[in-house]
């Protein structure tokens, strides 16, 4: 697909930019491909040697991702690449007493639904259910109340309803910190789903402050059409991300 917007000149402007650049990446349907359980996932080949090559070019190489910090470290073994598992929340959080008893109760009801427990969040995929339409309704309701009373908000993902600390900035919170932590001058964020479209809101505000920045889009058939649009690049898939890679 590999599709830039005539209005901006964002990947030339990004290369050629001086100071210290940073790239930022989603994990799952973005270094890789959306399986059917999460444990299934594998990197895309030829995505490791691209972050390598980019470690050793860029001021910070990172990815940010609603994985687990452990999960992200096998899935990546990139020595250099900074890892914000997650959604940046860290590890430090814990879910309040009992509450993962109250959504496995609500789970068992909606056939093909599974929990996963993270730590700091608990998820629940519905990609396996018979109806996943009426999957995320049923969940979504029932969900809804319960998160509101734990102090947490519902995040929606590519068939995944989480259940995430209310008020986080969460991904966007993840990308401001790097930026600011690492000093850059020019920033790239690519993704694929809805939590995606926080990071390249921060992307606009920095770029409202003076900073490069580039928002890649990562296409696939759920990629929410309010990403594509808000993109300044659109690859196709996760083979079109590691081609982009290794054009930086």
């Amino acid at each position: 697909m590999d599709r830039p917007k005539p209005r901006t000149r964002a990947l030339e402007a990004f290369a050629s930019a001086e100071g210290r650049r940073g790239v930022l990446l989603d994990f799952d349907g973005s270094l890789s491909p959306i399986v059917a359980r999460p444990e299934l996932a594998q990197i895309r080949d030829g995505a490791r040697d691209a972050l390598a090559r980019l470690v050793g070019r860029y001021a910070i190489v990172g990815v940010i991702s609603g994985r687990t910090r452990p999960e992200l470290e096998a899935l990546i073994g990139v020595p250099g690449v900074r890892l914000a598992a997650l959604y940046g929340i860290g590890d430090q959080t814990t879910l309040p007493e009992g509450l993962e008893d109250r959504v496995r109760a609500i789970v068992a009801g909606v056939p093909g639904v599974r929990v996963e427990p993270k730590g700091g969040s608990i998820a629940a995929h519905y990609r396996g259910a018979s109806d996943p339409g009426a999957a995320e309704a049923a969940l979504t309701e029932a969900l809804a109340p319960i998160a509101e009373e734990a102090g947490l908000e519902l995040l929606a993902g590519k068939k995944v309803i989480e259940l995430v600390p209310a008020g986080r900035p969460l991904k966007g919170g993840a990308v401001d910190a790097i930026v600011a932590q690492a000093g850059l001058d020019a920033v790239l964020y690519a993704g694929d789903d809805l939590a995606d479209i926080r990071a390249f809101e921060v992307l606009d505000r920095l770029a409202a402050e003076g900073l490069v920045t580039m928002k890649v889009a990562v296409h696939g058939p759920e990629t929410p059409p309010a990403l594509t649009a808000a993109a300044d690049l659109v690859v196709d898939g996760p083979a079109g991300l590691v081609g982009l890679l290794r054009r930086l």
